[in-house]
């Protein structure tokens, strides 16, 4: 963004200090002007021809401009996916624990990885893992949805359960 003296294009597109467009000027001109008013000549679209400049307070622009950054990252939310791992010799209130704390992250907008890991001689019996696997996945439906079915990888038996939001929107 150039600003001023650093305008060395012979003519540009001026928009005045109250808005209005005042229409192609030579660069003096416009740099005179805003002398007069105290203000700057700001380049504020730079690739159009002839070049859009505005008469305005240079440090106020900046401000203003920081300041319309910072408030479109606050209404940005980044889907994390947060990760609950159990065994399949789960007891019942560890596994009601789990569910409540994968509701609570369903609810701020994260995505939720449930990994059961099978150990030893568990491998010979993953139904009994898959039975509480597919508990915990029963319990959070009401909050999300599952992305893809159950994938068994290695000793791992995983999901990505989705928030309720982010699966209408698809």
């Amino acid at each position: 963004m150039r600003v001023n003296q650093q305008i060395r294009i012979p003519k540009i597109r001026l928009i005045g200090s109250d808005g209005k467009q005042i229409g192609l000027i030579e660069t003096e001109k416009a740099l005179k002007m805003a002398h007069e008013e105290g203000l700057d000549l700001v380049e504020v679209v730079a690739k159009s021809d002839p070049p859009v400049c505005k008469l305005v307070d240079y440090g106020k622009f900046r401000y203003d401009q920081t300041k319309k950054k910072k408030e479109g990252k606050k209404l940005l939310h980044q889907v994390k996916v947060k990760e609950i791992k159990f065994k399949p010799n789960i007891d019942t209130h560890d596994l009601e624990f789990k569910v409540n704390k994968a509701k609570g992250f369903l609810k701020k907008g994260d995505k939720v990885r449930l990994s059961c890991t099978f150990r030893g001689r568990e491998m010979l019996h993953r139904e009994i893992g898959q039975r509480v696997f597919e508990k915990m996945c029963n319990a959070l439906l009401e909050s999300g949805s599952i992305e893809s079915p159950p994938k068994q990888l290695g000793r791992t038996l995983s999901v990505v359960i989705a928030p309720a939001q982010v699966a209408q929107k698809k």
